[in-house]
């Protein structure tokens, strides 16, 4: 790698950022758009990264990018929405005369992310952060699994619906469809599949007839909008068992003694 050698160097970073949704962008430190692999990396010159350290310990590996929030691509509130939330991102260095060759430094998910006075500052976690995990749960009386998953094994093809969006005031929708059953989708999550909030994912609290609660107000307008419903559970077995005939996956420990039981004693 000549380009790495010598008094005067060609050297820029670019930074390839893709989110769980599959859009993908490219951003570089230098001061024109580069091309490289099909991927445009717009000049994003005010972008720089903190120190990057790598290292063979099992310690997490995090590095901060800070930067004006001068891309389109990147608005705040798009950030603020959550749309980069767990976006996969790999930073390397390349000859920025002939974008080929190139050196990775660092790639993982984005972590916490800080907007201030039209700065961006994005915490980029690597893969040994894993390792931070809990390494076994904790009991609970709920079911710990979540509906439709590959401990809860229930099929959700038969309960997702869309509806329309008719009105909205503040965290309440009125559709245009009434649910199944009564709090069907209490627990469950809400897909936005056109308007502002396209692509974006709330959980719903609870839902009453044609209303639905979500936990929070939606981050753009949304009126007129289809979406999609995903049924909930609210994690007692008792729900597992009547309504969806599953105690027999349940995960969690509805018998289990609780720490009340330290302060019983005879008599009380």
């Amino acid at each position: 790698m000549t380009w790495l050698e010598g008094a005067l160097t060609t050297v820029t970073l670019c930074w390839r950022i893709e989110r769980r949704d599959g859009v993908t962008i490219g951003l570089t430190a230098h001061d024109r758009d580069l091309w490289r692999d099909g991927l445009l990396y717009r000049a994003a010159p005010g972008m720089t990264p903190s120190a990057i350290e790598r290292s063979a310990s099992l310690e997490a590996d995090a590095m901060d990018v800070r930067g004006v929030l001068a891309s389109d691509a990147i608005s705040e509130a798009d950030l603020l929405a959550g749309r980069w939330d767990g976006a996969r991102v790999a930073i390397f260095a390349t000859d920025w005369t002939a974008p080929g060759e190139t050196v990775p430094l660092g790639e993982g998910v984005l972590g916490a992310i800080e907007t201030r006075d039209g700065a961006i500052t994005a915490e980029l976690r690597g893969a040994t952060a894993a390792f931070e995990a809990p390494v076994v749960e904790a009991t609970s009386p709920d079911c710990r699994a979540a509906l439709g998953d590959a401990r809860c094994r229930i099929d959700l093809a038969g309960r997702r619906r869309f509806a329309r969006v008719v009105a909205i005031e503040d965290a309440v929708l009125t559709l245009d469809a009434a649910e199944p059953v009564a709090n069907a989708y209490g627990g469950g999550r809400l897909r936005w599949f056109g308007g502002a909030n396209s692509g974006l994912v709330d959980g719903i609290a609870a839902s009453d007839g044609a209303t639905v609660t979500l936990r929070v107000p939606p981050r753009f307008e949304g009126a007129g909008a289809l979406v999609e419903l995903i049924e909930g559970c609210d994690g007692r077995i008792e729900t597992c068992a009547a309504r969806f005939g599953n105690a027999a996956n349940f995960r969690g420990e509805p018998y289990l003694p609780g720490t009340d039981l330290l302060t019983r004693y005879p008599g009380g």
